[in-house]
């Protein structure tokens, strides 16, 4: 007999070692090692759906998560099917700083690179 409220399953999401390196850095920052770093897709944006990308420290119910070298990625139950094979990655050039997801699942993007569909 298993215990499906103590189960957690996982998910697709992978994070580079620049991005893990990075949330390492902010965590640091923050002196918190209580927080995890939560991929979500909610509706919004001028494609349909937009990616929220943050710290958390809540386990909401259904959350899957994986540990990439003391890096927790959580993605919530609804956006795991959305988010499958996805990457996270950090850029910090004289071009663009930042986060960024790279998708396989997105079937078009807005101009902004936000939004997704």
């Amino acid at each position: 007999m298993t215990d499906t409220a103590t189960e957690v399953s996982s998910h697709g999401v992978v994070i580079t070692d620049a991005a893990a390196s990075k949330v390492k850095s902010l965590l640091e920052q923050e002196g918190r090692d209580d927080l995890r770093l939560r991929l979500a897709v909610q509706p919004g944006g001028c494609s349909g759906l937009i990616y929220q990308l943050y710290f958390d420290e809540r386990s909401l119910d259904g959350d899957a998560v994986r540990d990439f070298d003391g890096v927790q990625v959580v993605v919530d139950k609804m956006s795991v099917p959305y988010l499958d094979g996805a990457t996270i990655d950090f850029a910090d050039t004289i071009e663009k700083q930042g986060f960024t997801i790279d998708n396989p699942n997105a079937a078009s993007s807005c101009a902004c690179g936000d939004s997704f569909s």
